[in-house]
This record gives C-alpha cells, sequence and structure tokens, in this order.
C-alpha cells in the first residue's frame, strides 16, 4: 500500500504539456469518466458480495480504493478533479478494478496525464495533407473517398464522396462535417439505414479523441453546439463510451440512386494522428454500379474540393 501510495503522487514524466485551463477540463472529464465506469458495475460481477438494496448504482468510491490497491480518499480526489496526478501504475491498477477495455484504459490515462504509454504521432497532423494526397483522392473515380479530422470535419473530398447525399460543402464551413449532417441534417439521418447505432460510433469516437484536444476552443465548441442542437448528441455524450472501430460495412438509402452497402476503412496520413483518408468502397456489382452512376452525375463537378485554408496552404507550397 506504501508503494502505491508513493507512486500516486509521482507525476508523470511522459505527460504532453498542457495549458491550466485544459488541465482542469481534463481532471473534471476523468471524475465524470470514473464515475460512469463504477456505477456500470454490479459487485457481483467483479467478486464482491451484493449487500442488498443501494442508494445509488454500481460500486461505491471504497470499493473501487479496494480493489485497486488504493486509498479512498485519493480515488475520492480523482473523481472530484482534485489537482492530482496518479502514476501510469495507478492507473493501470484502476483500470484493472473497473474491467476497462484497451480503448478505456488508453482514455484513462490520457485524461489523467496527457499521453498514452507508448503513443506516438504528431497529435495535430493537419500539415500532413499534401498534393499526392489530392491526387489519389481524384484518382478513386465511382469510389467515395475524403480527408477528414478525428472531430469529422471534411478537409477535403473528391466529388462522388461530396454528393453522396447532398453537396457537404453547401452552406457555412462550420457545417462541412459528418458529425454535423448526422445529427442535424434530416436528408443524411433517413440515408443511414443504422442510424441509432452509427450516431453512437460517432460520438465514442469523438470522446475517445477529445482529451488531447480539450484546450481548443474548435473542439469544445463543437461539442457544446452539438450539446445543445442534438438531444440525442447529448444523451451519448453523457455516456462517456468509447470506441476506435476499425473496418464496417453501412448500408445507405441514397436520394439519387437507391440503396448502396460501402465497406469504410480508414487509412491514417503518415505519422498523424488525428487526420485521415476515409474510403467507401463498394460492397457487390450492384454496389459498384450505382456509385458509378452518381459520379456520372457529377462529372462536372471538381474531381476535388478542399477547404479554403487547405487550399491556401497547398497553393503557397506549390509557388
Amino acid at each position: 500500500m506504501l508503494l502505491i501510495l508513493v507512486l500516486m503522487m509521482l507525476a508523470s514524466g511522459s505527460s504532453r504539456d498542457r495549458t491550466p485551463n485544459a488541465v482542469t477540463s481534463a481532471r473534471a472529464e476523468l471524475g465524470a469518466f470514473l464515475r460512469s465506469r463504477r456505477e456500470r458495475l454490479s459487485p457481483e460481477r467483479v467478486g464482491l458480495p451484493g449487500g442488498g438494496r443501494r442508494r445509488t448504482p454500481g460500486l461505491r468510491r471504497e470499493e473501487v480504493a479496494m480493489l485497486a490497491s488504493i486509498g479512498v480518499t485519493w480515488y475520492t480526489w480523482l473523481e472530484q478533479g482534485r489537482d492530482i496526478t496518479p502514476s501510469s501504475q495507478v492507473l493501470d491498477a484502476l483500470a484493472r478494478a473497473l474491467l476497462l477495455d484497451p480503448d478505456e484504459s488508453a482514455h484513462l490515462h490520457l485524461l489523467a496525464t496527457g499521453s498514452i504509454p507508448g503513443e506516438a504521432g504528431d497529435p495535430a497532423g493537419c500539415g500532413v495533407v499534401t498534393a499526392e494526397h489530392l491526387d489519389l483522392l481524384a484518382r478513386w473515380d465511382g469510389i467515395p473517398a475524403c480527408i477528414q479530422t478525428a472531430k469529422f470535419d471534411i478537409l477535403a473530398s473528391n466529388a462522388t464522396y461530396r454528393f453522396l447525399i447532398g453537396d457537404i460543402d453547401d452552406g457555412p464551413l462550420e457545417d462541412r462535417s459528418c458529425l454535423v449532417h448526422a445529427f442535424l441534417d434530416p436528408a443524411w439521418i433517413a440515408a443511414y439505414d443504422d442510424w441509432e447505432a452509427t450516431t453512437g460510433r460517432m460520438v465514442g469516437r469523438l470522446r475517445a479523441a477529445m482529451p488531447a484536444h480539450l484546450d481548443d476552443p474548435a473542439w469544445t465548441g463543437l461539442v457544446d453546439r452539438m450539446r445543445a442542437d442534438s438531444e440525442r448528441f447529448n444523451s451519448l455524450w453523457r455516456r462517456h463510451d468509447l470506441t476506435r472501430e476499425g473496418v464496417h460495412d453501412q448500408l445507405f438509402h441514397l436520394p439519387s440512386v437507391g440503396d448502396v452497402t460501402v465497406r469504410f476503412t480508414r487509412l491514417w496520413l503518415d505519422t498523424a494522428a488525428s487526420v485521415h483518408m476515409t474510403v467507401l468502397t463498394p460492397v457487390g456489382p450492384e454496389d459498384a454500379r450505382r456509385l458509378a452512376d452518381l459520379t456520372a452525375r457529377t462529372a462536372d463537378e471538381p474531381r476535388v474540393t478542399v477547404r479554403p485554408a487547405l487550399s491556401r496552404r497547398l497553393e503557397d507550397e506549390a509557388a
């Protein structure tokens, strides 16, 4: 027990530099996350006696502290967002006590210390988008593809992706986001065959990426906006569920060409942790035919469109 307490008082040497506001936000998020994971566990699931009726769901704080071999005061302080920095060993002990999966464990470390053990790469990543990436988007004729950030902003897209449901470039620049359209655009909501499952995955991915951006007004402003404008988003956000989904199939009911099933694949750009290329490959020949029909309808449109800031940067680099 003494060793654990000493480890808890040691600040992690691998933490990223974070502003005071980001640290404060991260501590509040950490407390809410720990509570949400504690409240979902029954005593029986972790090998403890049930003990009859409880005033609140899940485990008690003292039970989590006992399972993790840490002091109940220290654990309470973590849930309260106090100014303490637990060591990696203590976080690992909490992850085991709360039965966290690998994504949840990484999220716990990121909130508490600003880094994930063994993590590498550029957390911003916007500078990795090159003219060659845009050329690749243009070459995927008949296959929807885009370059997207971790908060679902579309940095660039080919014409097939742009007009998949409607013109994603139409409207304010801040709405050029899959997340905004999926929750707030009736046409997109109708296009998803499994809208509830899809939006659950999207919020899980945003939640998993959020700890690295707690001092970024673009990220916090997006979450505030979505919580205010979408009851569904707000409900999902409060669950603290996480996902880092890989390849998956999606059925769309497209307004222009009918039902199309595609396979989502995300390709990370170089070492960027927050920017990736999303490719929607048709699953069957009929899906490919319908996407080819959609592409033919966009023949007079630019093969690739990009955000103004990215366009200006690439032009400056080419000059």
